[in-house]
């Protein structure tokens, strides 16, 4: 098994959104209930100027024998009083299913971690779906340095 793993150019985006895509709609499936709503379309417009203009970070898991994008991990930063400075947030993370325990999600994790560390971050945040649905997530992250910090994601739409 070769996989590359690199940051995406503005020209990845219609993949990221494919990737990102497939996540939200794994969601759905497993938890049976719409939270999502993605347009695959405006996502990849939306994220080729995001990652044009530096605003969203993605880096992307290939396939080195088919070229295949087989993973995404996508970023951005922010600040917080709590977490003393600037922060990463990894807001949409996936690995193709065939894909998963072969070490594709660690790498791009590191990608994530070296990427954090040369913008000068205090630490990287995420969300995980919801349990008990996805353990096995919670276990992936759990395993790769992250700890839980309680509570649970929450929005409102405006």
């Amino acid at each position: 098994m070769a996989v590359t793993i690199r940051q995406a150019t503005p020209a990845d985006a219609p993949e990221v959104a494919r990737m990102v895509k497939a996540l939200t709609d794994e969601i759905i499936e497993m938890i049976g209930h719409e939270h999502f709503d993605v347009d695959a379309q405006m996502s990849a417009v939306l994220g080729r100027d995001w990652i044009a203009d530096g605003n969203y970070v993605a880096y992307i898991a290939l396939d080195d024998t088919s070229g295949q994008t087989i993973g995404v991990a996508t970023l951005c930063e922010s600040r917080s009083l709590y977490a003393q400075g600037v922060f990463g947030i990894i807001q949409e993370f996936y690995v193709a299913k065939q894909w998963r325990s072969r070490e594709v999600g660690a790498h791009l994790v590191e990608a994530c971690v070296a990427h954090g560390r040369a913008a000068g971050w205090k630490r990287l945040e995420l969300a995980t779906p919801p349990l008990p649905e996805f353990a096995r997530t919670v276990s992936f992250y759990k395993d790769n340095g992250f700890e839980p910090t309680g509570g649970r994601k929450m929005k409102r739409l405006l």
